[in-house]
């Protein structure tokens, strides 16, 4: 006869069981990461020669270049995310109202369409260097190069800033107001009241929106290609599809992704921070300190201060954009390719909506399992799923076709090469392993806001189980859930590197055509599906006005 097993051994057994879908949803993100761990340990002669070449010649540059822009691009976004922070936060001064929303728009443009946009102002024959010329009846180039690295910082600097002011000014609006109030009671000046208490005071969202920002160049694809410059990124593309070696293309993304899990470190550091800070400064006086009030010259100061990021973040570029549209737009040699344009806005839609439905069904999942048991298992599965965004679009790509061509040559009959590039498959798993943390964290957020006793009144009720979300969690999670789906959409449909190479066959997207005709020279036509990716994109800026004016 066999043994019966004991009840402690068929409970773990069941639990093991019930975390079965959990885990898989770990499986899918962790995936890549796993399979460019095994691609660089498979060292041969071959691999090992690779290697001591790269070293020898492109290694030194990609890591030479990344690190001077990614520095650039740290001390701009620090400075002028912090700065603006501090102007609509801490001072009162004409358009301060308009500018603490516009402030946001650069968010709504993607990097490698600013970089369009000024290329085609700027550029020799543009029409800057052309009035410029006329005017002072020059000859030559007047203006720097726009397609080098300082082009590249400028161009990440002036889109990525809005990450370091979202976080600065929701720690300054909690805290700095009421401190500084304190101080100018107690006789401290203007300037040791900016400088000791409210820069302090945000140094952790400062530190956390850095972060985020060089996570953001460290994934881009679409301005180093554009402009030229080698890149860890652009040379992890280069070593797969120019030079076809996958072991090339997983060191160089091992190396990238130790340098993100750094900073993802680093992000999470300064958060922790800010929480405890916050808790800290819950106490506030009962009168609402107002902000200084600036006149004359220094009100006119602080005002240019937080319009240039806006002009040249935004403004500028849409308009530099609008221009060889215009001027594409009545040539009939040329005219613009409309039905293409529907037919690449169908495709991004199409995959932005599934995308969006998947994910924020994984979000809700994960979130109400560890609402439910907030164990060890769970949260570990939560964090791994939330490490998704993190991962640079081009670590995603590698690491999963690294899997897929090994299956490929193994198990031909299978057919699994054909479903990841010739369907959807292969794409929306990428975009689910990088967008999934976008919806988890608005869904946390959202679930952060329903107090446990909620459930345990539900359950009292007699509601348990999938019954407690259907019923209770549901209904009241609708706003996070919509959320979570728009950002997830817009972050599709801006997504480049990833798309670039996993796409299905005559499956072009906004994104994709947007940079392929840019590279081409053909910025008539590449403006309209450009300008359409900026207003997908001015969803999520609008949510976020919305949140950061709300009074509740």
């Amino acid at each position: 006869m066999f043994p019966i097993p004991s009840r402690p051994l068929l409970g773990t057994c069941w639990q093991w069981l019930q975390a079965l879908p959990l885990l898989l949803i770990a499986a899918l993100v962790v995936l890549p990461v796993l399979a460019i761990a095994m691609a660089v340990l498979q060292w041969d002669a071959v691999s090992a020669q690779l290697l001591g070449e790269m070293v020898a010649t492109v290694l030194p540059e990609y890591a030479l270049t990344t690190l001077v822009l990614c520095g650039a691009v740290a001390v701009g976004v620090g400075l002028l995310g912090a700065a603006t922070a501090c102007a609509v936060t801490l001072f009162a001064f004409p358009g301060r109202r308009v500018l603490e929303w516009a402030l946001l728009l650069p968010l709504a443009m993607p990097a490698y369409v600013v970089a369009y946009a000024y290329t085609d102002f700027l550029q020799f024959s543009g029409p800057a260097q052309t009035a410029i010329r006329s005017v002072l009846s020059l000859q030559g180039r007047v203006l720097p190069e726009v397609r080098s690295l300082g082009g590249a910082a400028l161009v990440f600097i002036f889109t990525l800033y809005p990450y370091v002011y979202l976080l600065a000014r929701a720690a300054l609006n909690q805290r700095a107001a009421h401190l500084m109030e304190a101080a100018r009671l107690l006789g401290a000046s203007q300037r040791r009241r900016i400088v000791s208490v409210a820069l302090p005071l945000a140094r952790p969202a400062i530190v956390a929106g850095i972060a985020l920002a060089l996570m953001e160049t460290l994934a881009d694809y679409g301005v180093s290609s554009y402009f030229g410059i080698q890149t860890f990124t652009a040379g992890i593309y280069k070593a797969w599809l120019a030079l076809d070696s996958r072991i090339a293309a997983a060191q160089l993304a091992t190396m990238l992704l130790l340098v993100v899990a750094g900073l993802l470190q680093l992000e999470r550091h300064a958060r922790r921070r800010l929480r405890f800070a916050s808790s800290r400064g819950q106490r506030q006086s009962s009168a609402e300190a107002r902000p200084i009030v600036l006149q004359g010259g220094r009100a006119w100061l602080v005002q240019g201060l937080c319009v240039l990021p806006v002009l040249l973040g935004f403004v500028l570029p849409v308009l530099c954009m609008l221009r060889p549209l215009l001027l594409a737009w009545g040539q009939p040699d040329a005219p613009l390719p409309w039905v293409g344009f529907l037919y690449w806005s169908f495709n991004s839609f199409k995959l932005a909506a599934i995308t969006a439905v998947l994910a924020t069904a994984l979000a809700l999942a994960l979130a109400f399992a560890l609402r439910r048991r907030p164990n060890r298992l769970n949260r570990g599965v939560v964090q791994i799923a939330g490490m998704g965004y993190a991962i640079p679009g081009a670590v995603v790509v590698v690491g999963l076709l690294i899997p897929v061509g090994w299956l490929q040559g193994q198990y031909p009959q299978w057919g699994v090469g054909s479903w990841i590039s010739t369907t959807v498959l292969g794409i929306t798993w990428a975009y689910l392993v990088r967008f999934s943390a976008v919806a988890l964290q608005t869904v946390q957020s959202g679930y952060s806001q329903l107090p446990a006793s909620l459930d345990d009144t539900a359950r009292t009720l007699g509601v348990g189980g999938w019954g407690l979300w259907w019923r209770i969690h549901r209904p009241l999670l609708q706003r996070s859930t919509i959320v979570a789906a728009l950002l997830v959409f817009v972050d599709v449909m801006k997504e480049l590197p990833a798309t670039l190479v996993l796409r299905p066959f005559d499956h072009d997207t906004l994104a994709v055509v947007a940079y392929q005709l840019a590279r081409d020279e053909r910025l008539g036509e590449a403006a309209l599906p450009a300008l359409a990716l900026v207003l997908v994109g001015l969803i999520p800026v609008v949510l976020l006005s919305r949140a950061l004016n709300s009074k509740s």
